[in-house]
C-alpha cells in the first residue's frame, strides 16, 4: 500500500516536471525553432503523459535504491556509539553556523560569490564533523546537566562520583540450534546464566518456518523450539527480549547472528560447530553448550574401574561400545562377546575430541589375566 502511494507521488512529480519543461521550451521558442508547429495544449498534454509514464516505470527502482541506502546507513550507524553521533552532529551544526557568517560577506562577489559560499559551507561543515567526533567529550560537556549527554568514560565517572558507571545490557544472543536442542532451558533454571537472553526476530522466523515444514522431523523440531522459548519466557529467573533488528542485505541466519553479535558486542549462545568457528574468526564471543557439557562431565582417569553395559558392536574387530549416563562413549576392547551384559572394565585411555569425550577400556578379567602372566581367551583361541 505504501509503495503504491509513493509510486503514485513519484509519477505525479515526473508529470509536473514534464509540464515545467514544456513551459520552458515554449517560453524560449525552442519548439518553433525546431519547426514543430503544435498547439501548446497538446504539447503540455504530451509532455505530462510522457514524463508521468517515465516516472511510473522508474519509481520501483528508485524506491528499492532508496531503501537499500537506508539499510546501508542503518547498519553503519548502529556500529557508531551514541556519543560520537551526538558530537559529530553538534560539530556540523557549529561549522554551518560559522560558515553562514562568512558566506554573507562573499555572496556580493559577482559569479564567484555563490561558489565560494558553497565551498566554505562544505569545508567548515566537514571540519566541524571531524572535530565533533574527535573532541566529543569536550563538545558534550556543555550539556552535562542532561543525563543523556554525559560523555565521560566509565573510569572517569567512577573516579568523580565513587560509583561504578552504568554498564551496557548483558545480552546473550540465542541461536536456532541451541533453542531446538532444549538444554538451554535447564541451564537457565540453574541460574548460571546472567543478563538478558536476546532472541532475534529472524531466528523466530526461521523457527516458525521449520515448524510449518512438510517434513515431520523438521516440524517436530521447530515446534519443540517454540515450546522451549515459551518455557524460558515464563521463567522469572532471567529476562527474555525479542530483538527486531534485521539485516536484509544478508541472507544466511548464521551470518546475521554474527553481524548482530558485532553490532551489540554480545556473545552468541549456540551448539553449532561451524557457527562457533566463523564467529570466533570475526571477533564475536561464542558460548557453546557442547563445550559446557564436556566441561562438567566427570573426570575419568586411566586405571579407574567402572561397570558398564555393552550396547553394540564397535568399528574395529572384537570391539564393543558402551555409554555412560551423560552419553559419553566407551570403546571396550574385546568387548563384542559381552554385548547386552553388564561387565566391569578398566579405563586404559581418554581421548578428548571436538565432538566430545571418548573413553577406551578393557574388561577387568582380561587385564587381570595379563597382569599375572596368563594368556587371554583371544590369545588361547589364536594359539589353537
Amino acid at each position: 500500500m505504501i509503495r503504491n502511494l509513493i509510486r503514485g507521488i513519484i509519477t505525479l512529480l515526473f508529470g509536473g516536471l514534464g509540464f515545467y519543461l514544456d513551459y520552458l521550451l515554449l517560453r524560449l521558442n525552442i519548439l518553433e525553432a525546431l519547426g514543430w508547429k503544435l498547439s501548446p495544449v497538446w504539447t503540455y498534454i504530451a509532455m505530462v503523459i510522457l514524463f508521468a509514464i517515465l516516472g511510473f516505470l522508474v519509481a520501483p527502482s528508485g524506491i528499492n535504491g532508496f531503501l537499500a541506502l537506508v539499510r546501508w546507513l542503518d547498519t553503519r550507524l548502529t556500529k557508531i556509539p551514541t556519543n560520537e553521533l551526538m558530537g559529530g552532529a553538534l560539530g556540523v551544526i557549529i561549522g554551518l553556523i560559522i560558515s553562514s557568517l562568512f558566506s554573507s560577506s562573499f555572496s556580493s562577489i559577482p559569479f564567484f560569490g555563490p561558489v565560494l559560499s558553497v565551498l566554505i559551507s562544505v569545508l567548515l561543515g566537514y571540519l566541524g564533523l571531524i572535530l565533533g567526533v574527535r573532541r566529543k567529550e569536550d563538545f558534550l560537556s556543555f550539556f552535562s546537566f542532561l543525563p543523556r549527554f554525559k560523555s565521560d568514560k566509565p573510569e572517569k565517572n567512577k573516579e568523580k562520583t565513587g560509583k561504578p558507571a552504568e554498564q551496557s545490557p548483558n545480552y546473550k544472543i540465542l541461536d536456532t540450534s541451541v533453542i531446538i536442542d532444549g538444554r538451554i532451558a535447564d541451564i537457565v533454571q540453574t541460574g548460571f546464566i546472567e543478563g538478558t537472553l536476546l532472541i532475534p526476530g529472524f531466528v523466530l522466523e526461521e523457527l516458525r518456518h521449520i515448524a510449518d515444514s512438510s517434513d515431520l522431523l523438521k516440524r517436530n523440531r521447530g515446534r519443540r523450539g517454540l515450546d522451549i522459548l515459551n518455557q524460558i519466557s515464563k521463567e522469572s529467573i532471567i529476562k527474555v527480549k525479542i530483538h527486531e533488528q534485521d539485516f536484509e542485505d544478508i541472507l544466511e541466519v548464521d551470518s546475521k547472528l554474527v553481524r548482530l553479535g558485532q553490532v551489540l558486542s554480545s556473545p552468541v549462545l549456540t551448539n553449532d560447530y561451524n557457527l562457533n568457528k566463523v564467529a570466533e574468526l570475526q571477533g564475536v564471543k561464542v558460548l557453546n553448550i557442547n563445550e559446557l557439557a564436556n566441561a562438567i562431565k566427570p573426570v575419568v582417569l586411566p586405571g579407574e574401574e567402572m561397570i558398564v553395559q555393552v550396547m553394540k558392536e564397535g568399528k574395529e574387530s572384537g570391539q564393543g561400545v558402551a555409554y555412560l549416563d551423560d552419553g559419553t562413549m566407551i570403546v571396550v576392547d574385546t568387548g563384542r562377546r559381552y554385548i547386552g551384559q553388564h561387565i566391569s572394565v578398566l579405563v586404559t585411555s581418554v581421548l578428548q575430541t571436538a565432538a566430545g569425550r571418548m573413553i577406551f577400556a578393557k574388561p577387568k578379567g582380561a587385564m587381570e589375566k595379563k597382569t599375572i602372566g596368563l594368556p587371554s581367551t583371544d590369545e588361547v583361541t589364536a594359539l589353537g
